[in-house]
């Protein structure tokens, strides 16, 4: 199945691919890319808020 979506390339450590096997078990993803995209966003949305935070307190 093609996709027109933009592809990228990572290298990770064994350390850090453990923990993205054990995010995407744990919660049920059907593929490895399926959980490292959920796990960007979720970093994503954080830094986010963080941001939307600390500008609060201005």
């Amino acid at each position: 199945m093609a996709t027109e979506k933009p592809r990228f390339c990572i290298t990770v450590d064994d350390d850090l691919m453990k923990e993205i096997d054990d995010f995407r078990f744990h919660n049920r993803y059907s593929s490895r890319s399926k959980a490292t995209i959920e796990l960007i966003r979720l970093g994503l949305a954080a830094l986010k808020d963080k941001t939307d935070d600390s500008s609060k307190d201005d």
